[in-house]
């Protein structure tokens, strides 16, 4: 299957680059230059995934990922950021991004990252798999909805893949490796950040005040979802 992209870079030489790796891979691809036909593309075509920079004139990559996001709009984007903070990291997933890559970047870490995005577009899911519920949580993977003790969570696409990776190995200990390639199709390698960046994001919104911590840390491991008072 072809799958359309939406590259957004303002860079002239970036683009034509990225556009050209891209299309040579076999994607069809729509490259614009600003915030604001960025936004209007993704409205009009819907592509199978967007590729947005950062940092653009006119509205940025974050204001268009909000945009976006405020209209419901479920394209997986991948953000392309010059900055590698964690803040700004976490600008990104706040914004509604799915995964980002920092420049300057190795293009095949850009098609690992989207080919991993566009797995998870839309899940082939069996009917008897419509919920599941482990410590006060209750996902539907058809839906793409979680709840907590009532309270539903608003996630990005990363950050619900996650969480229901941990929910349906509740208890268990999951190391970095597995979840690399469960989550992303490949792995980082163990100078890697991405992971601790998305899990203290989901972290925020699952364990909120008030109720037990679900996500643990194992301490040169990985993670692990899991009652304490079970």
């Amino acid at each position: 299957m072809t799958h359309s992209l939406l590259l957004a870079e303002d860079d002239r030489a970036i683009r034509h680059s990225l556009e050209r790796a891209l299309t040579l891979e076999g994607y069809r691809v729509r490259a614009v230059s600003d915030g604001e036909s960025a936004l209007e593309s993704a409205r009009r075509e819907r592509p199978g995934a967007l590729v947005l920079d950062v940092m653009m004139p006119g509205l940025d990559g974050l204001q268009v990922c909000r945009a976006l996001r405020a209209e419901r709009n479920p394209t997986p984007i991948l953000m392309l950021t010059a900055r590698v903070d964690t803040a700004d990291r976490i600008a990104g997933l706040d914004a509604g991004a799915d995964d980002y890559v920092a420049k300057p970047f190795d293009i095949e870490e850009v098609f690992a990252r989207l080919r991993a995005l566009l797995r998870r577009t839309a899940p082939d899911v069996p009917s008897s798999e419509r919920t599941i519920e482990v410590a006060g949580l209750r996902l539907v993977p058809s839906a793409r909805r979680a709840w907590r003790e009532g309270r539903e969570l608003e996630l990005t696409r990363t950050e619900f893949d996650l969480l229901e990776l941990f929910a349906r190995n509740a208890g268990i200990v999951l190391d970095h490796a597995t979840i690399y390639d469960r989550i992303w199709g490949y792995d980082f390698g163990p100078g890697s950040k991405n992971l601790a960046v998305y899990v203290g994001y989901l972290r925020r919104k699952v364990d909120v005040p008030g109720l037990p911590a679900l996500l643990h840390t194992v301490r040169g491991v990985g993670y692990s979802l899991r009652d304490v008072r079970a």
